[in-house]
């Protein structure tokens, strides 16, 4: 097991371009770059579950929709 820092209710860990993440056994996310600022992940999650952006996340909310219900994922 790694060794965790818990800042509040958030789960801080330190990857590494290349090095993953597992939520459960069916999550994994993956360090695919880091370019500057901006650090670009890969998820792989089972085929039914979305994962949003939170940004998008937050617009199907404001619009009234419910997010698993949306076509536009990403």
């Amino acid at each position: 097991m790694i060794a965790l820092a818990k800042e509040g209710k958030m789960l801080t860990l330190t990857r590494k371009v290349g090095q993953k993440i597992r939520i459960g056994d069916d999550i994994e996310i993956v360090v695919r770059e880091i370019r500057g600022r901006q650090v670009r992940l890969g998820i792989s999650a089972p085929q039914g579950l979305a994962v949003y952006r939170e940004e998008l996340y937050q617009q199907i909310l404001q619009e009234g929709g419910k997010p698993e219900e949306s076509d536009d994922e990403g």
